[in-house]
C-alpha cells in the first residue's frame, strides 16, 4: 500500500463526485427537456449515474475516498478527441491531473455540442418537447393568459412573456434573491417556481408595488437611505423587505438581518437596507404589499 498525497486523494474524490453529478444532472435536468425521477433517492440517483458512466467506458477506482491505495488498483480513465486517456500511476504531474479532469468532464459536455450530436431528449428517446400549456396568471392585479412550455419558470414567464423585467435573473439557483416576488403576499424565488404552479395565485412584482405615481413606503425609504448602488438586487430586496414587514419580522435590526439573509447585495449596502426597512415601518406602521 502506498500513502496517497492528501491533495491527490482529495482531487480523486472531487473528480469522481463531479463525474457522477454530471450524469445525475445533465440528462435529468427539468429545464433541458428531461425530468428527474422524484421517486428515486439521491443515493439511488448516484448509483444509477455511476453505473451509466462506467457502462459507457469510464472508470474510476477505488469506489470510495481513501487515504491509501494499492497502486495497481488505481485506474482513472477519460476520453479525448485522440482516444482514451488513462492514468495508472501515482507519479503524476499537476498538468496530467488537469488534463485528465478536462478530458473526463469536457467529454460529457462537449459531446452534446459536436455537429450532428443528438440533443439530450432525443438521445434518451423521449421524443418531442412536452405539449404547451394554457396558463392563467394574475400579476399585479391584472389577469393574463399565456401558452407556455410546462417547464417555464415564473421568472421567465414574467420577463420573457409579460415583459416585466424588474425581477432580475441572478444565480438561477434560488440563492441570491434577485428574482424575489410576492405570491399571495408571501415571498418566493421566482427562478425556482414553475409558472404553471402559480396559476390563479396573486403575484406581485416590483412593477405592481406602487399605486399609480405613489411609491410604496419602502421604495421611498430605499431612495432616501441610498439603499442601493448598482441596483441589480434592489427589486428583490424591496419585495423581500415588504414581506419581512408583513410577516412581522422587522422589530429590530438583528431580526431584519436574519429574515433578509436570503437576499444578497454584492455591493454591501446592508446597513442602508436595514435602515430603509426600519424607516418604512416607522412611516406607515404596517406596510402591505400587493
Amino acid at each position: 500500500m502506498r500513502k496517497l498525497p492528501s491533495s491527490c486523494s482529495n482531487y480523486m474524490a472531487e473528480l469522481r463526485d463531479f463525474i457522477v453529478r454530471c450524469y445525475m444532472v445533465l440528462p435529468h435536468r427539468g429545464y433541458t427537456g428531461m425530468t428527474k425521477d422524484t421517486r428515486l433517492t439521491d443515493a439511488e440517483m448516484r448509483a444509477r449515474a455511476l453505473s451509466r458512466w462506467e457502462g459507457e467506458g469510464g472508470a474510476l477506482a477505488p469506489t470510495g475516498a481513501a487515504d491509501s491505495i494499492d497502486e495497481s488498483e488505481l485506474r482513472i480513465t477519460g476520453f479525448t478527441s485522440s482516444g482514451r486517456l488513462t492514468m495508472t500511476s501515482l507519479h503524476v504531474t499537476r498538468r496530467e491531473l488537469l488534463e485528465l479532469a478536462a478530458a473526463t468532464g469536457g467529454a460529457l459536455l462537449g459531446a452534446q455540442l459536436l455537429p450532428g450530436a443528438a440533443p439530450p431528449a432525443a438521445a434518451q428517446g423521449t421524443g418531442a418537447s412536452p405539449a404547451r400549456l394554457d396558463v392563467a396568471l394574475r400579476v399585479n392585479r391584472t389577469a393574463h393568459r399565456l401558452t407556455l412550455d410546462p417547464r417555464t419558470t415564473l421568472l421567465d414567464a414574467l420577463r420573457e412573456h409579460l415583459h416585466l423585467t424588474g425581477s432580475k435573473k441572478g444565480c438561477g439557483l434560488g440563492q441570491c434573491g434577485a428574482c424575489t416576488v410576492l405570491m399571495d403576499g408571501k415571498r418566493v424565488k421566482s427562478c425556482l417556481s414553475l409558472a404553471a404552479l402559480a396559476e390563479e395565485r396573486e403575484i406581485t412584482t416590483i412593477e405592481g408595488l406602487a399605486r399609480g405615481e405613489e411609491l410604496h413606503p419602502l421604495q421611498v425609504a430605499f431612495i432616501e437611505r441610498d439603499a442601493f448602488q448598482c441596483g441589480y438586487c434592489t427589486s428583490g430586496q424591496i419585495m423581500a423587505g415588504v414581506a419581512c414587514i408583513n410577516e412581522g419580522h422587522a422589530g429590530s435590526p438583528e431580526e431584519i438581518r436574519e429574515w433578509m439573509s436570503g437576499n444578497l447585495c454584492r455591493c454591501g449596502a446592508y446597513d442602508h437596507i436595514v435602515a430603509a426597512i426600519q424607516d418604512a415601518v416607522a412611516a406607515s406602521g404596517s406596510v402591505r404589499g400587493g
